[in-house]
């Protein structure tokens, strides 16, 4: 059995915890409401970079204590930026959770941003930005994501652009942690063997300094789709192609959720079975689905070689087609309970059930009961799986293609398969 609680404080800062009595660990974090989408061109990156930098030092603790504290009572810390939210959080031994509380509420009040780490810091995603454009089933994304979104924020790398994170400046990153570090965008979220109220009391004097300020709103997502390629000399071929999708307060969130675990969620799925299992096309596919606050996408990933690739394209698009025309209830029936075990299985998890309560908070302002998510997903029937695939099929295809794409058939008649 858990116990959900949320107290509002003064300052606006949200605190939530998740009781489980029954085991032994903590897992806290804060989750802020905001990431990369929240940044001004001149400044893309500036929002993973400060994730970075406020491990590098506090008034209280240098760089090396702030990992030597955790690490001395066998903690784990760590932190990652998305394009909406980022999230610094901490594992424990539920005595340590006080520690940790501190640890992560002095390094977002209090931290130096000195310019020395901050040029040394800079260095190491300059690396980190290298790595990702080595690794061409990683960097794929950023580009299907800059066609899908382009000239917008939510288009734009998490990781910055290595012209621009390479010259930002310590004034960058005090304008951004002022303008959007505040009580109002923040969740504090805690599960595990923790009691509400003493942890509540923690809060209000751990976080007695943050701001009760409200951040500016984002640009809204246009999603516009389109085509991108680059030859590189690869082995494979590295191909996204997706879709508008639906946004995460869209009442169709969950039928496109497990219209993806039916398309491509796993080795039963329909691409796997048809394109590796059948076709011995890819060793790798499958579908993805990514729901933002005003938007989303919905798209299909897959490596092949490149004499594959003629034959891949159109076999994709074809079980794109057919998905739209009904699907059987053994398949429905099974990606229902992949959903549902995937959400009752997270269940286990300290960590997952406190990113899980952070990431509620900000997105629905609520705790969401897994009965509701579990009921939610009983409730996709085959006519909403069909309509999703359908509602799909009706916006401009987005296609992004990196390695050998010279066999890959033009973006007109890729687009004229799904229509």
């Amino acid at each position: 059995m858990s116990q959900v609680r949320v107290t509002t404080l003064a300052n606006g800062l949200r605190v939530a915890t998740d009781t489980m009595p029954d085991v032994q660990t903590v897992s806290l974090g804060c989750w802020v409401g905001v990431g990369t989408r929240n940044e001004a061109p001149s400044v893309n990156g500036v929002a993973h970079l400060v994730e970075h930098m406020l491990f590098k030092g506090t008034k209280r603790r240098t760089a090396f204590r702030i990992s030597e504290e955790i690490e001395n009572v066998g903690g784990q810390l760590n932190a990652y930026t998305t394009r909406e939210h980022t999230a610094y959080y901490a594992k424990v031994l539920h005595e340590d959770a006080g520690l940790a509380l501190d640890i992560i509420a002095d390094m977002l009040q209090h931290s130096l941003l000195d310019d020395g780490e901050l040029a040394r810091e800079r260095t190491v995603v300059l690396q980190e930005i290298g790595q990702a454009a080595d690794t061409p089933d990683d960097i794929i994304f950023d580009h299907f994501q800059a066609t899908a979104y382009p000239d917008q924020a939510l288009g734009r790398p998490v990781l910055g652009a290595a012209e621009i994170v390479g010259k930002l400046p310590r004034s960058a990153l005090v304008d951004y942690l002022g303008r959007h570090y505040s009580g109002p965008a923040i969740v504090l979220a805690a599960a595990g063997r923790i009691e509400h109220d003493a942890f509540v009391a923690m809060a209000e004097k751990a976080f007695a300094h943050l701001p009760n300020t409200t951040h500016p709103e984002p640009e809204a997502a246009r999603y516009r789709g389109g085509d991108f390629r680059e030859e590189r000399d690869l082995e494979q071929l590295h191909l996204v192609l997706g879709f508008d999708g639906v946004g995460i307060h869209d009442p169709d969130f969950y039928a496109h959720s497990v219209l993806s675990t039916l398309l491509g969620g796993g080795m039963s799925s329909r691409l796997f079975q048809e394109i590796r299992e059948k076709r011995g096309l890819v060793y790798s596919i499958y579908t993805f689905t990514g729901g933002y606050r005003d938007g989303g996408l919905f798209g299909v990933y897959a490596g092949t070689g490149e004499g594959e690739v003629e034959e891949l394209v159109p076999v994709v698009c074809d079980e794109i087609v057919k998905v739209a025309d009904g699907v059987s209830e053994d398949e429905l029936a099974r990606a229902r309970a992949q959903m549902k075990a995937g959400t009752l299985m997270a269940l286990e998890s300290t960590m997952s059930r406190c990113e899980q309560l952070g990431q509620q908070l900000l997105v629905y302002g609520r705790p969401i009961p897994v009965e509701e998510i579990v009921t939610r997903i009983e409730g996709v029937d085959a006519a909403a799986i069909t309509a999703a695939a359908r509602r799909l099929r009706q916006c401009r295809p987005t296609v992004a293609a990196l390695g050998p794409v010279h066999r890959l058939e033009a973006y007109d008649r890729i687009a004229a398969r799904l229509a």
